[in-house]
C-alpha cells in the first residue's frame, strides 16, 4: 500500500523510516509488520542459515534493502547471497534465495506478483512461507512448486532448510 506521493531515490536512500518502507517508482510502500510467529521464524531462519554459511558458501541477511532496478528497492525478510557477499551498502546483485514470510495483512496476489518480478530480475529462488502453518511455496523461473515436507532444497547446492528443525534449533 502506498503511503506518499513521488519521492526521489536519493531522498529515499538518505532518509530513515520507522517502520522501514520499500520504495517503488517514486512511492514509499508500507511493509506489513509481522507478529511473534513471523519474527521468530525470520530470526531462526537467519540464524540457521548463518550458522551454515561457511558450509553452504553463503551469507544470510535480514531485512536488507536491495536495488532490484533503478526505481525499485524492496526488502526481503531474509535473503541468502552466494559468497562473496555484496559489499555495497544497498546491493544491486540479486540474492540466491529471497525469503518472504507472510504477515496476516499480506494480500497473496501482491506477494505472488512481487515474487514473480523478483525472479524476473534475477533472484533464482523466492520462498514464500506461512509462519503459522509452515506451508510454503517456491517461485523460480520455471514457475512455482509447493515445498514438500516443510523442507526447502536448493538444487545443485548443499542448501537444505527443514523448517521444523529451524524452529527447534
Amino acid at each position: 500500500m502506498a503511503t506518499s506521493a513521488l519521492l526521489s531515490v536519493e531522498e529515499y536512500l538518505h532518509s530513515s523510516y520507522s517502520p522501514d518502507r520499500e520504495y517503488r517508482d517514486g512511492v514509499l510502500i508500507d511493509r506489513n509488520m509481522g507478529d511473534l510467529n513471523h519474527s521468530r521464524l525470520q530470526t531462526k531462519l537467519a540464524r540457521y542459515s548463518g550458522n551454515r554459511g561457511r558450509q553452504w558458501k553463503i551469507e544470510a541477511f535480514v531485512e536488507l534493502r536491495i536495488r532490484v532496478r533503478e526505481d525499485w528497492y524492496p526488502i526481503p525478510d531474509v535473503c541468502l547471497y552466494d559468497l562473496p557477499a555484496p559489499q555495497e551498502k544497498v546491493p544491486s546483485r540479486m540474492p540466491l534465495l529471497w525469503i518472504e514470510i507472510l504477515s496476516d495483512d499480506d494480500r497473496m496476489i501482491d506477494v505472488w506478483d512481487k515474487a514473480r518480478q523478483v525472479v524476473e530480475y534475477g533472484s533464482p529462488y523466492v520462498w514464500i512461507i506461512n509462519p503459522n502453518t509452515l506451508e510454503s511455496e517456491l517461485r523460480t523461473t520455471s514457475g512455482k512448486s509447493l515445498v514438500s515436507n516443510q523442507t526447502l532444497t536448493i538444487p545443485d547446492s548443499p542448501i537444505v532448510i527443514p523448517l521444523p528443525e529451524v524452529l527447534e534449533e
